[in-house]
C-alpha cells in the first residue's frame, strides 16, 4: 500500500501482544494483537508542513513522544491484524492530510425571510384569537 506514491512501511514498527478478542483458548497462548508505531517527527518521507498537520489533527492518537499508535485485535491471525493496522494508518494519513475546504458564506434569500415572517405572523394571529373571550 502507498500514500501519494510513498511507501511508509520501512518507517513503521510493529509490536505484538496477547489479544483480548475472539479465539477461545488460543487467546491465552498466542500474540495476535498488533500495534503499529510510527514516529511522525523522525519520518523522512513527510514534509515539515505535513508533520505539523498530522500532529494537530491526530493528536488523540499520538503519544507524548510524538509516536502515532494504531492497534488491531479484530482477527485471530497476527498477519490479518497487521494488514488491518497498515490499512488504518493509510486511511488516517489521507484524512489528516486532506486539504480543508473553506465554506463560502452565502446570504439567506429574501423569499425565505419573507416566508418565515409570514409564518410567524400567522402563528401570532392564531394565538391572539385564542385570547378572545367569546362568551362576553
Amino acid at each position: 500500500m502507498f500514500y501519494d506514491g510513498r511507501n511508509f512501511e520501512p518507517e513503521m514498527q510493529f509490536q505484538t501482544s496477547r489479544s483480548s478478542g475472539p479465539g477461545g483458548q488460543n487467546v491465552n497462548k498466542t500474540e495476535s494483537k498488533v500495534e503499529l508505531r510510527f514516529d511522525v517527527q523522525k519520518s523522512e518521507l513527510l514534509t515539515n508542513d505535513e508533520k505539523e498537520l498530522i500532529l494537530i489533527r491526530l493528536q488523540n492518537k499520538i503519544s507524548s513522544e510524538g509516536i502515532l499508535i494504531i492497534s488491531s485485535q479484530e482477527s485471530r491471525s497476527q498477519l490479518d491484524n497487521k494488514l488491518t493496522c497498515i490499512e488504518k494508518f493509510y486511511k488516517l494519513l489521507s484524512q489528516a492530510l486532506k486539504p480543508e475546504i473553506r465554506r463560502k458564506p452565502t446570504r439567506v434569500p429574501l423569499s425565505v425571510k419573507l416566508k418565515r415572517l409570514e409564518s410567524k405572523k400567522y402563528t401570532s394571529e392564531k394565538k391572539q384569537n385564542r385570547n378572545k373571550n367569546f362568551f362576553d
